[in-house]
């Protein structure tokens, strides 16, 4: 099969062929997760997908408890119903100490330099930020520096010194303040904390039973493995193991115990010649999947964009342009086809909006377009929209979009 027949494929599971009721929103979210960020873009993907979204969903589905924002697959931010908690977070959580310190990127120099281990690390942490954090909402610098300090008590006296040091990750950041930004994302993926709502440019954490008033059923960690496997088949399948490690952000060597808990429900299929895999459940939706409709503004990671095997979306000479590590823009789907990308920036309670297209719009299609991006604006909380497109800056087309 080509990338055309896959495409066409991932949008439906994505909900982008067609908008969901507004009812069907925590439906939306549950795909695969939303990521948001930069922040408030998840309620941008999750608009692509509903109709009539009210611009406050996401923060009002996040007070009544329905959604929870937290770290998830990556390390990054995500909304998801609160149902699929487990989902992903005990299912993306690795299942050794070797697997979770590939996982933290970035904190093993913090480990060798304390002589910790990643558990022991997490231990402290976890054994301290009860007292730390009940009753209160901190953000990551506040909570980072109380947390170093209260755990500070129970280390060694030589240790102690390393951990009130300076680091090298950010000016006047302590290497136990390091330790604990990189071990947040753990103690997200057991569930001991999660985001409050954000409140102005600060996303607050809070410790997650307090703030869900419960603990959540317990899920065994194996089939959680296989819940968040069978999600990124359904949403970017066919896919392969390695794509699928890429995505929740472990090491390619550390799949295993993803993998094999669905082997026994995919099948392999060969794409432009590529062996790749899909859910059994998937190969009639695969086989016809229908034609996509209408325009949609996708956000910087959203759902979509976070497939791995980019060449089905988009020539490899557009990647560097989408997916950048800082500043990365939207995507502008056209009836299923990547045709621009987008930035928006508000001056006052206008949204200017800037479309670059791949190649020249037709006047019908920028009128869709800009009607969109007035559609983008009041979600953004603004009463008018600047739009303007810039000529066309490369003449490549995706081949593969349905």
């Amino acid at each position: 099969m080509g990338a055309d027949r896959v495409t066409a494929h991932r949008l439906r599971a994505h909900h982008l062929d067609r908008r969901l009721d507004p009812g069907q929103a925590h439906a939306a979210a549950g795909a695969c997760a939303v990521q948001d960020s930069p922040p408030r873009s998840a309620v941008i993907a999750l608009h692509a997908r509903v109709a009539d979204l009210d611009p406050g969903w996401v923060r009002d589905a996040v007070e009544d408890r329905s959604l929870v924002h937290t770290w998830a697959m990556r390390g990054a931010p995500f909304v998801l119903p609160t149902a699929d908690l487990a989902v992903f977070t005990t299912g993306v959580l690795p299942p050794d100490e070797a697997a979770r310190r590939r996982f933290v990127v970035g904190i093993e120099p913090a480990l060798e330099r304390l002589d910790l281990g990643m558990d022991e690390a997490v231990a402290h942490l976890r054994s301290r930020i009860d007292e730390v954090l009940r009753d209160r909402r901190l953000a990551i610098t506040p909570l980072g520096r109380e947390l170093a300090g209260a755990v500070a008590d129970d280390l060694p006296a030589a240790s102690r010194r390393t951990w009130a040091a300076e680091g090298p990750y950010a000016p006047g950041q302590t290497w136990g303040e390091a330790v604990v930004h990189f071990g947040l994302r753990l103690l997200a993926l057991e569930q001991v904390v999660c985001f409050a709502p954000r409140e102005g440019a600060t996303l607050p954490f809070v410790l997650f039973e307090q703030w869900l008033g419960r603990r959540p059923p317990a899920v065994g960690a194996a089939a959680a493995r296989r819940a968040i496997a069978r999600r990124h088949l359904h949403c970017y399948g066919p896919s392969t193991r390695a794509e699928m490690a890429a995505w929740l952000g472990v090491a390619p060597r550390d799949a295993g115990p993803w993998w094999s808990a669905v082997e026994d429900e995919i099948r392999e299929v060969h794409v432009d010649g590529q062996p790749r895999w899909v859910l059994d459940e998937d190969l009639d939706a695969l086989s016809a999947p229908p034609r996509a409709a209408g325009v949609r503004l996708l956000p910087p990671h959203d759902p979509l964009l976070g497939l791995r095997d980019r060449t089905t979306l988009l020539p490899r000479e557009l990647h560097g342009r989408v997916w950048r590590a800082t500043g990365a823009p939207g995507v502008v789907l056209l009836d299923g086809r990547p045709v621009a990308l987008w930035r928006a920036r508000t001056r006052g309670d206008r949204l200017l909006v800037d479309v670059e297209p791949f190649a020249p719009l037709p006047p019908a299609a920028r009128d869709r377009v800009e009607a969109e991006a007035a559609a983008i604006a009041a979600l953004r909380g603004c009463s008018s929209v600047s739009f303007a497109v810039s000529s066309a800056t490369s003449s490549a087309t995706s081949s593969a979009a349905p």
